[in-house]
This record gives C-alpha cells, structure tokens and sequence, in this order.
C-alpha cells in the first residue's frame, strides 16, 4: 500500500470534493449531470467535516479518494439506525482506482465503528450500477439488506439504493 488513511485536512477538503463529485459525474452517478443539486452536497466537505468524520487516502501530498464516517447517531446519517454507524460519499480519483484504496477507505471506517460504544453494525447505500464497490462490500463482509433500500428522490421512480450492513 502506497498511501495513507487519515482525518482529511481543511487544505484538503476542496480536492477532496472535486474528487467526489468528479467520481460520481464520470460514472455517471448524477441524474442531472452538472446541474445535479446533490453535486453541490459532494463537493461540500466541509460540511460533511463538521457533522462527521471525513477520512482520506493520500500519497505524496495528493488525496486520492476519501469517505465520511457517520458515527453511530450522528446528523449526517440517511439509513442507520440505533446503534449503528454509516459509511457515506465514499469515492476515490479515476487514476488512482485499482491501488486498494477504496477498500482502504472500507476498513478504517469499519474500525471506526468498532471504537463507538454501542456500535453493533455499519451501513452504507450504493446505487445498482457500482458493481465494482458491491463486490468490495461483499468480499469484506457486509451483506445486502434489500428490506433497507430507499429512494432519495422519490420524485423519480429509479434511484433506489441498495443497501448494505456489516455486523460488528
């Protein structure tokens, strides 16, 4: 392994959120390309810095990708429930993709949520088409609980996210 997994730094928090967006605009992730209002939520790290945790994997002085870690409880939560933390907005840098250090991202925030008192699961949404992050999910144990998948824009019949749990 190549880079490092830590707390993202202010200087680090545009870089990041350009990587965000970027990722979910070039997989096509967004509805509505660049006029997507959740576009503006992914490149607001420090937003996210401020209700949770934003962890980064860096390599000489670049951020290559990053996540939020949503501690059991906390405000940015979309899906977890009591005694639950969330993995949110995880995505790294299309040039640095295959180096692990997505996985990377999965594991730290898993250790995380096995340091939060009363912590018994971790949860995260991904859409259909991230066939590569759902076998990530799998090989690291987490498990699809189909009875938790959400529409976040009900207004549109086809953005369900599926959703995933490891239990702690």
């Amino acid at each position: 392994m190549d880079f490092v997994i830590r707390q993202a730094t202010a200087e680090e928090y545009d870089p990041l959120g350009e990587i965000t967006a970027q990722a979910y605009l070039r997989d096509g992730l967004l509805d509505f390309g660049e006029s997507d209002v959740y576009l503006g939520e992914l490149r607001d790290v420090a937003k996210r810095a401020a209700a949770a945790e934003v962890l980064v994997a860096a390599a000489d002085g670049r951020v290559l990708g990053g996540a939020t870690f949503v501690p059991s409880g906390g405000p940015m939560a979309d899906i977890a429930r009591s005694g639950e933390a969330e993995i949110r907005m995880l995505a790294v840098a299309h040039d640095a993709r295959g180096r692990g250090a997505g996985e990377a991202l999965v594991r730290a925030c898993v250790d995380r949520a096995r340091t939060v008192a009363g912590c018994t699961g971790i949860v995260l949404s991904t859409q259909r088409t991230m066939r590569t992050a759902h076998r990530l999910y799998e090989r690291l144990g987490f498990t699809r609980t189909p009875d938790r998948d959400w529409n976040p824009l009900p207004e549109l019949d086809d953005v369900t996210l599926l959703t995933y749990r490891l239990t702690l």
